[in-house]
């Protein structure tokens, strides 16, 4: 396995623009790229759950990556989601999108069938041992149904399995106990990052290394802003800016719940606000997932004005 500087900073998850038949419209990924590098992001993230990676054919997956890397020619890292049911599924992904580019691959749990922690040490030292590129675990227990428990985290860290956490469990408590377990274990090149939109400053004061949220893809200028003020100790600052940005995350409700799911209503409402911004050239989601109707877009865009964007 190769080793990469340490990721830290905003990483946000990249959404995958489609085009009105659903195929990867990849002149408007690029410009969601730039965009999100002129906004000051640190890394990149495809494949993940904002990228609909789940969606996604295997073909679609890989120029996804490709793309992406190909565009970036390695100003910042590119990690991939190699996210499938099993251990030989996802070595299989691991190869294609190291294949493609990718400088890091990201891991769930197994799913489908429950799995016990010996197991998912099993899946994770598997991964580890034939893949090219650092491997970073990602908890998304309300994907997956499993919660990666902590100190199986930590001792595949201090074993140097794994290169870093993506913790979307919103378990603020238990993203603390990774955090302190890896400083007083004294674990070094292991990155700590929270999946979670609405709770990055309190995350970033508990140590850790930086954020992956999605909704960086709307306002990446928020979250960098919102770093760096942590970074530098201004604590006033960095609450409100977490507050404007709380505020914003309100358009994943846009959708009536009665008519489609709360992943349909924050994808749709994403890419409704990357289009409504010019960034993308249509707001499709992945099938089966329900379309936004047009006064739930224009809700969208009255979020969008509150938040100073346009």
């Amino acid at each position: 396995m190769t080793t990469i500087t340490p990721l830290s900073g905003v990483i946000p998850p990249v959404c995958t623009p489609l085009t009105p038949d659903r195929e990867v419209d990849v002149p408007s990924l690029l410009r969601l790229v730039d965009h999100l590098v002129a906004g000051g992001v640190h890394g990149l993230f495809v494949l993940g759950s904002s990228s609909e990676a789940a969606y996604l054919t295997d073909g679609q997956r890989r120029l996804v990556v490709e793309s992406v890397t190909a565009h970036v020619g390695g100003r910042l890292p590119v990690l991939a989601g190699a996210i499938d049911m099993t251990t030989p599924r996802v070595l299989d992904h691991v190869a294609s999108v190291t294949a493609a580019g990718a400088d890091g691959v990201v891991v769930t749990a197994p799913f489908y069938a429950r799995t016990h922690p010996a197991e998912i040490a099993r899946h994770y030292r598997a991964v580890a041992a034939a893949s090219p590129v650092p491997v970073v675990a990602y908890d998304i227990p309300v994907a997956v149904h499993t919660k990666l428990p902590a100190d199986v985290v930590l001792k595949l860290a201090a074993d140097g399995v794994l290169a870093g956490l993506k913790d979307s469990s919103g378990d603020l408590a238990a993203f603390r106990k990774v955090v302190t377990g890896a400083r007083g274990q004294g674990i070094s090149g292991f990155s700590v990052l929270t999946g979670s939109e609405l709770i990055v400053d309190s995350a970033l004061a508990a140590g850790a290394d930086g954020a992956v949220p999605g909704l960086a893809n709307v306002d990446p200028h928020g979250y960098v802003r919102l770093h760096d003020l942590c970074r530098s100790g201004d604590w006033d600052g960095a609450r409100a800016e977490q507050e404007r940005l709380c505020a914003l995350f309100g358009m994943v409700t846009v959708a009536d719940p009665a008519r489609m799911g709360p992943g349909s209503s924050a994808l749709g409402a994403f890419k409704a606000a990357l289009h409504l911004r010019g960034v993308i050239d249509c707001p499709a989601t992945a099938e089966p997932q329900v379309p936004l109707e047009q006064d739930e877009v224009a809700r969208v865009g009255k979020y969008l004005a509150a938040a100073g964007l346009h």
